[in-house]
Formats: C-alpha cells, sequence, structure tokens
C-alpha cells in the first residue's frame, strides 16, 4: 500500500493543532528539521516536535537536515518520533554505523536520506540495517521546489537492491510531489509519498489525500 506522508513545514503554525487533525486520514506525519547549516534554512525543532506528539497517534517521521546528527537522535527520540531520519552527507562512514545502532536501541526507526547530488550507491553499505530510505527530489531546505525527474532512476536502483535483498526497507520521495509525480515515483518502486504544500494548500484535504493515495497506487 502506498503511503502518504504530510510534510508539517507546509502547515499554518498558527493552528497547528486543526491542520494536524485535518490530515489525520494519511498514515504518516513527517517533520522536516533544519538547522540552517547543513541546509541554508532554519524550520523547528524538539519543542514543536513533543508538542505534536501529544495530540497524535500518527507515526511522526523525523527528517533531520542537520550536522552531526548523532548528538541528536536521543533527544528526538525523546520528543516522540518514531522513525528518525539523517543524511548520509551529514556523517563519516562509522559514525553512520553507530548512529544507526544508537536509533534502533532506542527502540525507532532509522533512515538515511540522500541529497539530489548524492549517488544510490552511498547508501547501499547500510541499506540490510536500515527500515526506510528518504529520496530528495529537490534540494533539502526550502518547501514548494519543483520535482527533479532525473531523480526516477536513483528510486529505481534502491528499489532494485531492497527487491534483491528481500528487505522490507520503505523508500520515502519527498519533494515536488502531486497526483503526476507520485505516479512515476511509486512506478520507479516508492511506498511512502512526502508532500507539504500539495495537501496544505488546499481545503479539503482528506479528499486530496485519498486521491492521491488511490492514483499513486494505479500508475
Amino acid at each position: 500500500m502506498v503511503k502518504i506522508a504530510p510534510s508539517v513545514l507546509a502547515a499554518d503554525f498558527s493552528k497547528l493543532g486543526k491542520e494536524i487533525e485535518s490530515v489525520k486520514s494519511a498514515d504518516i506525519l513527517h517533520f522536516d528539521v533544519m538547522d540552517g547549516v547543513f541546509v541554508p534554512n532554519i524550520s523547528f525543532g524538539l519543542p514543536v516536535l513533543s508538542s505534536v506528539r501529544k495530540i497524535t497517534d500518527m507515526p511522526l517521521d523525523v527528517h533531520l537536515m542537520i550536522q552531526t546528527p548523532s548528538k541528536w537522535i536521543g533527544r528526538f527520540a525523546e520528543a516522540g518520533a518514531d522513525t528518525i531520519v539523517f543524511h548520509v552527507e551529514a556523517e563519516n562512514p562509522e559514525s553512520i554505523k553507530t548512529t544507526i545502532s544508537n536509533i534502533k536501541a532506542l527502540g525507532k526507526r532509522p533512515g538515511l536520506s540522500l541529497r539530489p547530488n548524492t549517488p544510490a550507491a552511498a547508501l547501499l553499505p547500510y541499506l540490510d540495517t536500515l527500515d526506510t530510505v528518504l529520496v530528495m527530489t529537490v534540494e533539502p531546505g526550502f518547501g514548494g521546489q519543483g520535482f527533479m525527474p532525473d531523480i526516477l532512476t536513483k528510486i529505481s536502483e534502491i528499489r532494485q537492491e531492497i527487491d534483491r535483498r528481500g528487505s522490507n526497507c520503505e523508500i520515502e520521495v519527498d519533494g515536488g510531489i502531486n497526483y503526476e509525480t507520485a505516479k512515476l515515483c511509486v512506478k520507479a518502486g516508492a511506498t511512502v509519498l512526502v508532500t507539504g504544500s500539495f495537501i496544505f494548500k488546499t481545503n479539503d484535504r482528506a479528499s486530496v489525500i485519498t486521491k492521491l493515495r488511490t492514483n499513486a497506487a494505479n500508475p
């Protein structure tokens, strides 16, 4: 089943509780955490995550776009993250292994993310230890960017390797997701679609989520 993950970054924070209630028919809530160093923008962090954890039972998927994520995974786990995704570009190979192990030790699902220009080969050494892979189809750091179709080849490459290994690892895709690009990503092998503005800029969000899920499942 294709899963839909609305990105909280696109929500109206003056009424965040209502915004989250409006997307409760989705499968996952996606949190983009930016530090202004790893990416050229700053978003939100631990207090927001802790507050949201109190008002929803939805799985919380935290995407750390930060330097040295290994220093922070304990805090985000404590704040309520269910899945903790960090960037392969943010740590050295040995630290990546340790951070994945530490996420698992905290009872959370580990994931790795790739910038658009980072090849799939960069995460393959860790694939057997991951619960999710997050493929960015835009440059991380800002919402509302256009989808990069060249990334579909990378999604297919990762899907082939997951299937070859018999893994249950999810492939998330984030960036420029709409009805059409969702179909392309699912056809390439994605199983989780992260989308922000496409959902939160509409009034009938439940209908958009349903249509997005249905259309994507029938590419």
